[in-house]
């Protein structure tokens, strides 16, 4: 089975201009994705899917394989359907999987990427998959940047949003998930999904996933308890960096 992570990632982010070589521990974000990726045994390939030369030139320097992509994506998974098929085009040969890994979440690293992979090569009739983690904060809870999810009780996500879901109700204790953005695709249903319009509810809130649900099927949800961080803005950046420094010590 041959499996491809691919990593997304731009310089134009509204909210974190130039994030994916913002320096974290003196070495751009990007750097540690890709590096920590690379070390899952599961995967054949790993490349970097950008449309900046800085990016490209740097996964390069380092002795990483990139893609440049069209600048027009919205939509990390859309950059990642493009770079899918020039890549197997230089390759001569087709991916079974392909596992998006976002390049603003540094503390990814091999376990979780073996972790989301784990039911779809049991199961080869699951499309999609996505790492979870339990939210451990009222703070992470309001945020807007964090993506929330809820599941049902065979772990299908049934909606994803920017807001608060779900209700906290007094008493009852439910808990409260975030999106972990690794993503394990079968190869020909990343390129169905893609070729679909982007949704309204996808639209409204700005995440991927909604296309998925709101055409009609179905997202595994794994949750993971290795440590997540997205980085967004640049105090994420400092309250991740913190938090991987004291991970190495």
């Amino acid at each position: 089975m041959k499996i491809l992570a691919l990593i997304p990632a731009r310089m134009g982010s509204s909210r974190f201009p130039g994030k994916p070589m913002a320096k974290i521990l003196n070495e751009p974000m990007i750097g540690h994705v890709y590096k920590s990726v690379a070390k899952s045994s599961i995967l054949t390939d790993v490349v970097v899917a950008t449309c900046d030369q800085i990016i490209f030139d740097y996964i390069e320097s380092i002795g990483g394989r990139a893609c440049m992509t069209s600048p027009i994506h919205e939509r990390a998974s859309d950059r990642c359907a493009e770079a899918l098929l020039k890549i197997e085009r230089e390759n001569g040969f087709k991916y079974d999987i392909v596992v998006m890994v976002q390049g603003d979440e540094p503390m990814t690293n091999s376990i979780m990427i073996n972790e989301a992979l784990l039911p779809m090569m049991s199961n080869p009739d699951i499309k999609v998959v996505n790492l979870m983690s339990q939210i451990k904060t009222d703070q992470e809870f309001a945020d807007r940047n964090c993506i929330k999810v809820v599941i049902n009780l065979n772990n299908e996500a049934l909606y994803f949003s920017r807001e608060p879901i779900p209700t906290k109700v007094r008493g009852q204790k439910i808990f409260s998930y975030k999106q972990v953005c690794v993503i394990p695709f079968r190869r020909d249903y990343l390129l169905d999904y893609t070729a679909h319009k982007q949704t309204p509810l996808e639209i409204s809130e700005s995440v991927d996933m909604l296309r998925v649900l709101e055409t009609g099927e179905k997202i595994i949800m794994v949750n993971t308890n290795q440590m997540t961080g997205s980085v967004d803005t640049p105090s994420d950046l400092l309250k991740v960096e913190a938090l991987m420094a004291r991970k190495m010590n």
